[in-house]
């Protein structure tokens, strides 16, 4: 995913569809025209009322649209080894909201690509998920704002307006609310406010 705050040019890692790794390229190769296909990930926090934790994103190509909680590359270091999924969602998320020492667990992945005039995104996007209960500090740098709400909700705003979504964090959703974790948020949070009511 582009972000608009980033002053020092990446290495992404090339993979295939199925996250066999390819190669390495500068993260603005990337997103050039057709793109390489590249590692990616999208972070979903829930926490324990059964409420996931969205983002309206500042971003380079995809601003003022919802986003999942945060969405990013796993790196190629400078000392030449490759970031995992769990330490870049851990740099995302203390990064985009202000979040630290969530353990995190992948999910599932879907490939896309997206298309906006000359750049794009062309991914092969993890979902990652984490439980938080804390408090949130939004990066005013990437994130216009915040709101904790249910999966089955933010389903349901998808397919209402489906443009208010990026693409990622649309298809971070889908395999999030098919997930057995995502059927469990949905209960848990039907539950939570059938006591407020």
């Amino acid at each position: 995913m582009l972000s608009g705050f980033r002053t020092l040019e990446q290495t992404l890692i090339l993979v295939d569809n199925n996250d066999r790794i390819l190669g390495y390229a500068p993260r603005s190769v990337c997103h050039i025209g057709k793109g390489k296909r590249h590692r990616a990930f999208v972070v979903a926090l829930y926490n324990s009322r059964g409420e996931v934790l969205l983002q309206k994103r500042r971003h380079a190509l995809f601003s003022n649209m919802w986003d999942l909680t945060g969405a990013s590359h796993p790196l190629r270091l400078h000392n030449g080894k490759n970031e995992s999924y769990a330490q870049a969602a851990a740099r995302c998320v203390r990064d985009e909201v202000g979040i630290r020492g969530v353990s995190f667990r992948k999910l599932g992945a879907f490939n896309y690509f997206a298309q906006q005039g000359e750049k794009c995104e062309n991914e092969h996007c993890a979902l990652i998920v984490g439980k938080y209960d804390g408090k949130v500090k939004p990066n005013p740098k990437v994130a216009y704002g915040f709101r904790w709400t249910g999966l089955k909700e933010t389903s349901h705003e998808i397919q209402e307006n489906p443009k208010s979504f990026v693409t990622w964090g649309r298809l971070g959703t889908d395999l999030l609310r098919k997930h057995r974790l995502g059927k469990h948020l949905i209960t848990r949070y039907k539950q939570v406010n059938a006591v407020r009511v």
